[in-house]
């Protein structure tokens, strides 16, 4: 069932909502540290937790979003969110490590539910023709968070105590709510992803050997950046207005790489785009392996290394909607659980090397990283359909 005229307030509470999904999700890149100091880890373990956090909303995600079909989508979204404060206020008030652990499976669970459903509400209450805007600008959310909420976040974390930064998502979690309550329609119920439907993507071997460049490309970046934070402390002295600054450097640049990436591959083609790209990340992670330098290079760096590094996806999208054909839905649920696979993967692999190589070799290993999801591309390309184009 469609409205007419949809709240116009909706797109904005739903961009809200990823803003606040996103803030919740990856501010524990900037407050490792702290962190880690106050609850006796290395920032190779403390870093674990963005694992503990990707891999849950990687399996939870598409099952939950499964589960949940039935029920009304005002609910669901408001539970969502509800989860989200939950796992921030257990997080803010944790013992130990593993008690923050459980509050970032938590907020998974609700992140991995509140951004596919509030997606398919939007395209299913706006025309075709509006559908790409629309969608554009409930996911504006996210991108915005690592702007301004991965940077904010660790300045507050270094101000005041890294559990402020959760403290603050408890905060945004309330009026959100309300909000979501207000202007989702009742009565929605629709069944965007179906167990079934899944099952039969998954068997496909080279769709997912497709969809899975999204998380090799990904788990190169995460190898670095998941440890970017304790990085600059160590190698460039910084504290907490230049880890921040850096941050807020990355942000900017993944904005403009979102926004770069869908002009590439209309101009390009994704093949180009993205092989580009893969080679763009070989180049430049390294970088980091050479620290210290200068504040200049560091900063110029950091921007392209993040613009880059976002203006991948919509070439990728372009890709597996071509691949994809009638089953696109569920192939871009799988896609967005691929993101998280190569956020854990990413946090992981840094963690083990910087326990067996030192933080320095990050940039290097970043690097090599990159070069395997290259081949990734090159083998997932050459074993896709043939009747699959290229551009």
């Amino acid at each position: 069932m469609r409205p007419p005229s949809p709240d116009p307030l909706l797109i904005p509470v739903f961009s809200l909502g990823n803003f606040v999904i996103g803030v919740a999700g990856f501010s524990i890149i900037g407050i490792l540290e702290p962190l880690g100091d106050e609850l006796g880890r290395s920032a190779a373990n403390a870093g674990q937790l963005l694992t503990v956090y990707a891999l849950a909303y990687a399996v939870l995600s598409p099952l939950m979003v499964a589960i949940s079909g039935q029920i009304g989508r005002r609910r669901v979204l408001t539970a969502s969110i509800a989860l989200v404060c939950l796992a921030a206020a257990i997080s803010a008030l944790a013992p130990s490590f593993a008690v923050l652990s459980l509050g970032r499976v938590i907020a998974a669970a609700g992140a991995g539910i509140f951004t596919p459903v509030a997606a398919a509400v939007a395209a299913a209450l706006y025309p075709e023709e509006k559908r790409a805007k629309v969608l554009a600008a409930v996911f504006f959310g996210l991108t915005i968070s690592q702007v301004i909420g991965v940077p904010a976040g660790s300045w507050i974390a270094y101000s005041f105590g890294w559990r402020w930064a959760f403290w603050i998502v408890v905060v945004l979690c309330f009026p959100l709510i309300w909000l979501i309550w207000r202007r989702v329609p009742a009565g929605l119920k629709f069944q965007p992803v179906r167990m079934i439907d899944l099952g039969q993507v998954i068997v496909q071997g080279r769709m997912m050997l497709a969809v899975m460049f999204t998380a090799s490309f990904l788990g190169a970046t995460y190898v670095l950046y998941t440890y970017i934070a304790p990085l600059l402390s160590l190698n460039m002295g910084f504290g907490r207005d230049g880890i921040a600054f850096i941050l807020l450097i990355f942000g900017i640049g993944a904005v403009c790489g979102n926004l770069m990436g869908g002009y590439l591959a209309d101009q390009f083609g994704w093949k180009v785009t993205l092989a580009g790209l893969c080679l763009c990340q070989m180049i430049l992670m390294p970088f980091y392996s050479l620290l210290p330098v200068s504040t200049l290079a560091l900063t110029l760096v950091s921007f392209f290394w993040a613009l880059f590094g976002w203006a991948f996806m919509a070439g990728q999208q372009m890709r597996l909607i071509n691949l994809a054909g009638p089953q696109a839905p569920v192939v871009l649920a799988l896609n967005a659980a691929a993101i998280y696979i190569g956020a854990a993967a990413g946090s992981a692999l840094g963690g083990l090397i910087i326990a067996g190589l030192g933080i320095s070799a990050l940039g290097l290993c970043a690097g090599l990283a990159a070069a395997f999801a290259l081949l990734h591309l090159l083998l997932s390309t050459r074993l896709s359909p043939v009747h699959a184009p290229t551009s």
